[in-house]
């Protein structure tokens, strides 16, 4: 593949260092790299880089599109990387000049990971420098890179669960950056610790199982014997992650996921073969097992996912499991000895995955100093919220297993001229599982055609 070299422009801020632009069937993209300060109150500080792809229609490089600049759902997790106009990107490509940012630690951005972080010194300091790595830093990334990338102008942004919370901040913090905001499955409590969002997701979490097990009634029987074999043995799965009970239990994540309950019942179905030494999970589930549950590709979600809602001067404590307490039908061994159905989990961090994923143990006084922490920035402005003239469109999918619909259209009421449609067509991930037609659906509702 040939790579041209685009000239720099004069830069307004001093933030981009280089550019490569390539294509697909569709598609021209360009490579874009930036610096940005570590910590935006001290502008003449450490730096870090930041890794963004420019997306645009072939046979348009050179149309004065309007921009949209994507952020994705996390934490930690880079933009997609789409092969030519794949999912929702074709859509969005009608009508705009795309920005795929990987928001600060993820992707080809600077990384933060068990490998990287002991360079900032000892867990105290490694956790003061990711508590520059919410919401409210990426928002300050997005405005230090827009003079560069729009020439000032203000652009629209697309956030997909975390990304929406990002863009949620970005509407308290600087709505003159903002031309609009899309936002799919992410809009956040606005006051709600930690505990209250976790409080609120496990009864839906259990209807999930409820509901995968009424589809398969037979995975039931399927799941107890999975799970009965994992709490005797507690296998160590290719890479070195140590399989209990509780994190077999986890594997409930994916039944957020429009296609989650098949994938999860598909796992199950075929989990075990006959070995000379008896019956044992297969090469082929440990596999996959091990591919669902570690975190080394995305250390940041682990590490930043409670803290994403502190706000309040409260500690986040590892609310996921002191809640969990709560609803002792997800207690896997009770379960177990009583005979009744194994109930999964869903989308939780929780202490003991810092000592069975290899890649996040070296990381475990990180996560208790993070853990402990009091001192947090508020996130939302509710009065400027309430005073909103930045046009907004959500999708609120009916039941969301990640998000709260409640604590979403509490939201939708409190930012004035949020435009929701709830709709139960989708799971969490009906943007990019929808194709088109979660994108085609709130660009419409922005233009007021629906």
């Amino acid at each position: 593949m040939s790579v041209l070299r685009t000239p720099r422009t004069a830069l307004r801020t001093g933030a981009e260092l280089s550019a490569a632009r390539y294509r697909q069937p569709g598609v021209v993209l360009t490579d874009r790299r930036f610096t940005v300060p570590l910590d935006h109150d001290t502008p003449d500080g450490e730096r870090i880089e930041l890794y963004a792809r420019e997306a645009v229609a072939a046979g348009r490089e050179n149309d004065p599109l309007p921009w949209l600049v994507y952020l994705q759902g996390g934490p930690g997790f880079g933009a997609n990387r789409f092969s030519g106009q794949q999912a929702w990107l074709g859509r969005a490509l009608q009508d705009y000049r795309v920005l795929l940012l990987d928001q600060r630690g993820t992707g080809a951005s600077t990384p933060a990971n068990r490998q990287t972080l002991p360079l900032r010194g000892d867990a105290g300091q490694q956790a003061a420098y990711l508590t520059r790595f919410r919401a409210d830093s990426i928002v300050r990334d997005c405005e230090f890179i827009r003079a560069d990338v729009t020439g000032g102008a203000p652009w629209t942004v697309l956030g997909q669960s975390f990304g929406g919370f990002c863009a949620t901040h970005y509407l308290s913090a600087a709505p003159e950056g903002l031309d609009a905001a899309v936002i799919t499955g992410g809009l956040p409590t606005l006051d709600g610790h930690a505990d209250d969002v976790y409080r609120a997701a496990y009864p839906r979490i259990e209807r999930k199982v409820r509901a995968h097990y009424a589809r398969y009634p037979m995975d039931v029987e399927r799941a107890r014997e999975i799970g009965a074999y994992i709490a005797e043995r507690e296998p160590v799965l290719p890479g070195g992650y140590r399989l209990t009970l509780e994190a077999f239990q986890s594997l409930g994540i994916w039944l957020g996921a429009g296609d989650g309950s098949d994938r999860l019942h598909y796992l199950l179905e075929d989990a075990f073969v006959r070995t000379p030494a008896g019956r044992e999970l297969s090469d082929s589930c440990q596999e996959q097992v091990a591919g669902a549950l570690s975190y080394a590709a995305h250390p940041l979600y682990a590490l930043l996912h409670e803290v994403i809602y502190a706000q309040d001067g409260r500690a986040t404590d590892w609310a996921a499991e002191r809640v969990r307490a709560e609803f002792p039908q997800f207690d896997g061994e009770k379960a177990l000895a009583a005979g009744g159905p194994l109930y999964f989990t869903g989308e939780s961090i929780h202490p003991w995955q810092f000592d069975s994923d290899p890649a996040l143990r070296p990381l475990r006084e990180v996560a208790e100093t993070l853990a402990a922490r009091t001192e947090w920035a508020p996130l939302y402005d509710p009065a400027r919220l309430a005073a909103n003239e930045v046009p907004v469109v959500a999708a609120v999918y009916h039941d969301d297993m990640y998000v709260d619909t409640e604590h979403a259209l509490r939201t939708a009421r409190a930012v004035r001229g949020v435009r929701p449609w709830v709709t139960n067509e989708f799971e969490h991930d009906g943007l990019r599982a929808g194709a088109p037609r979660v994108l085609d659906r709130l660009l419409g509702m922005l233009r007021g055609d629906v």
